[in-house]
């Protein structure tokens, strides 16, 4: 991750709900998260899925995770997602990634770590999560 990016908090968000609460709670903290995708979300719940609801939530920065499907992460390239986490055997996640750079996007072989709204009681400490110093 770029410099700027890496002092960013990632927030997972499963829906509409939850990523304009993690959105809201980046203004009250003063800083705007960045929106990951559940583990593997691309490859279940699709591409079109997670960028209209990054759309209707009116997210700018936002990491879709594709999983061990490259197939999923290529078909996000092409509708111009930016970041995206991709878990694959170094040969394939390799060729991702240089087509991934043509694009202008992001490649990642792990997801940054993040606080999961999805998790019993997350929402409390989300606050708390977007202020703490790295």
């Amino acid at each position: 991750m770029s410099a700027g990016a890496a002092r960013q908090k990632a927030v997972i968000v499963h829906g509409l709900a939850m990523a304009r609460s993690a959105l809201q709670a980046g203004c009250e903290a003063g800083c705007r998260p960045v929106l990951l995708s559940a583990p593997g979300a691309g490859a279940y719940a699709g591409v079109g899925w997670w960028r209209a609801l990054m759309r209707q939530a009116g997210a700018a920065d936002h990491i879709l995770d594709c999983g061990p499907a490259p197939g999923r992460a290529l078909e996000a390239l092409r509708v111009g997602q930016k970041r995206l986490v991709l878990l694959a055997e170094p040969r394939i996640w390799t060729d991702i990634a240089e087509r991934a750079c043509d694009c202008g996007a992001d490649l990642y072989p792990l997801a940054p770590p993040a606080l999961d709204l999805g998790q019993h009681g997350a929402h409390r400490r989300l606050l708390a999560w977007l202020n703490e110093q790295d």
